[in-house]
């Protein structure tokens, strides 16, 4: 049997070194240093060569012309969650390793223990290595869901996993976490980089030879990356972020790497008291109701991934009390707001140098799709002004630097969430509308400039 050897990488530029040391000579990164294995014994690794035999390993080893693989088509497997079959692009592929990661406390086992209890026709196995059985037990009393075909672990060590998968033989793997998870191929803690990525390696391993789905939770750092190394990520075939505020009751599921299926794609939850509850008509809770109009608040229709929303955006505009007028923004990013001052500034003449501008988007969303942008100038438009702007109306449209409202993709899905909300109008930028007329019962005003949109509105 091969003797393990280890050495110690740097985490910012991967300077190898046979032993520790707290500044790396390469970068200049203090305390990057972590232990990893450089040569290991194949034959007794876990997982290796599951349920396969020689024939085959011997085929896959083989190089083969592309025209000559034969295209299977891949049987998805529905989940009993409509969110987060949205997320996965369909339902879940067979073989494919998917990793979840979040805030702690927000609400990642809850799902899943939610979606192994709701999975009536397939044997699922939880890993767990932060509960006990029996907190376990608690939580799927209080979701109030019962299911004869889940198995629940409470170990830590892979080889423990791999015996048990033997007897159980089940259709879906769940990790819970992947940091608690021990190797003993590696003689590092529980948690290290070198751990944490060779427990991966395996599962990985695992899921691709014997086609059995894996979910992996995972931690976040501090600084709300994925802990671990970056290698994770790329080993895994989707990366799913799952985030939210807690003072809100609701929670994202977001998709940031999906090799099956769309990368833009989001599922929206609410914590409840029997788990999290998938909610169908986003748009509905994004929207506050106000009794009497309000200035500085406009109704946005944006698009995430396939999926229309119509959310609120909020502004507020003050005098500057201090010498250097404040900007502070929540959910977007802070350098557009920056520019599209800029824009008003130039191109409108609004003195937003001496002013206080603070923005908000309704229900703690992040929004990053520029088409936002048309009712965010509206909203600080519409609180410069200190007039609110007509009820039930939505805008959409991208401003560039000369002040013309650009184009927008999927402009027939957004107007059709908006009628179906029960919007009076909508407004939309000049080019998108050809072709629109008659199509909707809602009134679509198509405006070129910025300047357009403040006659008609204000």
């Amino acid at each position: 049997m091969a003797k393990t050897k280890s050495a110690f990488f740097c985490q910012q530029c991967g300077y190898e070194t046979p032993k520790w040391t707290g500044k790396c000579p390469s970068c200049g990164a203090w305390n990057s240093f972590v232990e990893e294995v450089v040569q290991r014994d194949d034959k007794t690794r876990p997982g290796t060569g599951w349920d396969e035999d020689a024939n085959s390993k011997k085929e896959q080893r083989k190089a083969h012309k592309l025209d000559e693989v034969i295209h299977v088509q891949e049987m998805r497997m529905p989940a009993p969650d409509s969110e987060l079959n949205r997320v996965l692009g369909g339902g879940l592929v067979p073989g494919s390793v998917i990793l979840v990661a979040g805030d702690p406390g927000i609400g990642k086992s809850t799902l899943f223990l939610q979606c192994a209890l709701n999975w009536k026709n397939i044997v699922t196995l939880y890993v767990s290595g932060e509960e006990s059985a029996q907190q376990i037990k608690m939580r799927a009393e209080r979701i109030g869901t019962t299911n004869n075909n889940l198995y629940i672990l409470t170990a830590t060590d892979t080889q423990t996993l791999f015996q048990e998968v033997k007897k159980i033989k089940p259709n879906l793997l769940i990790i819970d976490s992947i940091q608690t998870l021990e190797s003993p191929m590696v003689e590092s803690a529980a948690g290290s980089v070198s751990q944490v990525r060779e427990c991966a390696a395996e599962l990985q391993r695992f899921a691709k030879a014997s086609n059995i789905p894996v979910f992996i939770i995972g931690h976040i750092t501090k600084d709300g990356s994925i802990a671990g190394p970056k290698v994770l990520e790329h080993m895994v075939d989707t990366v799913l972020q799952f985030e939210g505020d807690r003072h809100y009751a609701y929670r994202i599921l977001r998709t940031l790497k999906n090799r099956f299926g769309s990368t833009s794609e989001l599922g929206i939850y609410e914590m409840v008291a029997q788990g999290m509850r998938p909610v169908t008509n986003p748009s509905e809770i994004l929207l506050s109701q106000h009794d009497e109009p309000l200035s500085g608040i406009a109704i946005a229709a944006i698009m995430e991934g396939m999926r229309p929303l119509m959310i609120e955006v909020q502004a507020l505009v003050t005098q500057a009390v201090y010498g250097t007028p404040q900007r502070t923004v929540s959910g977007l990013d802070p350098r557009r707001l920056q520019l599209l001052l800029a824009v008003l500034e130039k191109r409108g003449g609004f003195h937003f140098g001496s002013k206080d501008v603070f923005v908000n988007i309704a229900g703690g969303m992040k929004v990053e799709d520029p088409s936002i942008e048309l009712a965010l100038v509206c909203a600080l438009l519409s609180s410069y002004e200190d007039k609110a702007l007509p009820s039930n109306i939505c805008l959409v449209g991208e401003i560039g630097l000369s002040g013309e409202i650009r184009a927008v993709n999927r402009i027939d899905q957004r107007i059709a969430e908006a009628e179906k909300l029960g919007m009076d109008a909508i407004f939309i930028p000049k080019v998108n509308g050809k072709g629109l007329e008659d199509k909707f019962k809602i009134a679509v005003k198509t405006v070129n400039k910025v300047e357009d949109v403040y006659k008609m509105l204000f």
